[in-house]
């Protein structure tokens, strides 16, 4: 996983440049800045980020293991946003989704509850449509 740095720049090419973060799944080196100007926490291309902010305490967090997009929530303002467990501590964090992120992922994560319920969905009984009578 490098970056892509300028080839007349002084930097690394394993260190990312100010403003930009590698992401620790797709590799991808995205800005750290989103379109709208706030602080992007994830990949904007498969949604995965890195551990590096404790969300109870809200401060830094030494973890720095991938975090997963496991779901997405809506709270009553509208804006979703992805939630994110760790593949190494298990903890949970969430961020906004941004304008620019990929929105079939986003979708795939979304919806994947319904394509794989917990029970089976023959518990609800036979389906009717309206303005259908039952056989």
């Amino acid at each position: 996983m490098s970056t892509r740095s300028n080839p007349s720049s002084s930097t690394p090419q394993n260190i990312p440049r100010a403003g930009t973060f590698a992401c620790p799944w797709c590799g991808l080196t995205a800005s750290a800045a989103a379109d709208d100007g706030t602080r992007r926490r994830h990949c904007p291309s498969c949604l995965h980020a890195r551990h590096v902010l404790d969300h109870v305490g809200g401060g830094a967090r030494d973890c720095r293991g991938r975090m997963s997009p496991i779901s997405v929530a809506v709270p009553r303002t509208g804006d979703w946003i992805v939630v994110h467990r760790c593949a190494r501590c298990a903890g949970l964090t969430s961020s906004p989704v941004q304008p620019d992120d990929n929105r079939l992922v986003l979708m795939h994560v979304a919806v994947r509850p319904l394509a794989h319920p917990p029970f089976p969905l023959e518990a609800f009984g036979p389906v009717h449509r309206s303005g259908e009578t039952g056989s």
